[in-house]
């Protein structure tokens, strides 16, 4: 089987407050989350997972609040010595703008995204302002773009599973490394909806669901699911990877 090197590049930010993140706990609390495109080093195709923010704010504040530094999609991709033409494949957590705001760089790639996420993204429920179909067009209209209907593998030792938590249309991804399955979380949270706290546990809950959900009792099942399925958790926002290098 084959074996990845993941990457998280950092690709933009946001800063809100924490209950963006962590459902009904951190009230208050301002965060700072990083945006992440990851490129899967390994096997014969050039892998991303998700292509960030087109135009990310680059500040020293903002790279302290993290702990790593931010790049553009190219700054970050020539770290690799690859360009967004070099692209083979690009996996899709999800839609919101902020994960694919880079797609149309990549002329040369196949998108994979789940067939409720495209959906979704013509059609969004007034409540979800973070799908913006133009980010997608250009991809699509160029026949880019393959619907995922089901769980499946897309290359040796990378495979999809649909999970919902945050999204219609979600997908985490499960690479395997040297280290063991990680899975790259298909819906927005950091470490804490993993680990809660003492006092989260006490009321015995054993995940925190998103924030930002399309069914939080759904999304508490979800979570658990996955928790139990990884060996390596990424949560997609998870600052702690903003300063790794690589990981399995």
């Amino acid at each position: 089987m084959t074996h990845y090197r993941i990457h998280p590049i950092v690709m933009g930010t946001k800063i809100f407050d924490k209950t963006m993140m962590t459902y009904q706990y951190g009230f208050g609390q301002q965060y700072t989350i990083p945006i992440y495109c990851w490129y899967l080093e390994g096997g014969d195709q050039k892998i991303l997972v998700d292509t960030g923010e087109m135009s990310p704010i680059q500040s020293p504040d903002r790279e302290k609040a993290i702990g790593g530094r931010i790049y553009t999609f190219e700054q970050g991709l020539e770290r690799f010595g690859l360009t967004p033409a070099d692209i083979d494949v690009v996996i899709h957590t999800h839609l919101h703008n902020d994960h694919c705001e880079n797609d149309y760089k990549c002329e040369n790639a196949k998108f994979y995204v789940h067939a409720r996420e495209l959906e979704a993204i013509h059609n969004p429920h007034p409540l979800d302002f973070r799908y913006l179909e133009d980010y997608i067009c250009d991809v699509e209209e160029n026949g880019q773009v393959q619907a995922v209907t089901g769980d499946c593998e897309l290359a040796a030792g990378i495979s999809v599973f649909h999970t919902p938590a945050h999204s219609p249309g979600g997908m985490s991804v499960a690479v395997e490394t040297d280290a063991g399955t990680a899975v790259i979380t298909g819906f927005c949270v950091i470490d804490e909806n993993f680990n809660p706290p003492r006092e989260i546990q006490a009321m015995e809950l054993e995940v925190i669901p998103p924030g930002t959900h399309v069914n939080v009792y759904e999304a508490y099942d979800i979570l658990m699911d996955v928790k139990q399925k990884a060996d390596i958790l990424l949560p997609l926002h998870e600052p702690r990877f903003a300063g790794i290098d690589s990981i399995g």
